[in-house]
Order: structure tokens, then C-alpha cells, then sequence
């Protein structure tokens, strides 16, 4: 063969796929702990309580 057997893809997805993982949480944290994106978190969080009426209404 020409050495792209299945043990070979496996380990190439392995390692790989988990670079993007890691990548991906990286930037999630980068989206979630930046400093612009305080306001709008902060609006999300309190937003459901300002048309609040009482409980079950």
C-alpha cells in the first residue's frame, strides 16, 4: 500500500482533530472572557427578568 492504511487516518484524525478541539475552546473563551462582549453578556443574563409580571402569569 501506499502507507494510507486505516491505522494511519486514525492516528492523523486523532491528533488533528484534537488541535481543532482545542483550538475551538480556545476561541470560545477568547469570545467569552473579551472585554466588549461584557455589555451584551451582561444585558443576556438580565434581559428575562424585565418583562417579568410575577411567577407563572
Amino acid at each position: 500500500m501506499t502507507g494510507l492504511d486505516h491505522e494511519t487516518l486514525v492516528a492523523f484524525a486523532k491528533s488533528w482533530g484534537l488541535f481543532y478541539l482545542i483550538a475551538m475552546a480556545i476561541g470560545v473563551l477568547a469570545y467569552t472572557f473579551w472585554p466588549g462582549n461584557g455589555k451584551r453578556f451582561d444585558h443576556a443574563a438580565n434581559s428575562i427578568m424585565d418583562d417579568e409580571n410575577g411567577p407563572c402569569v
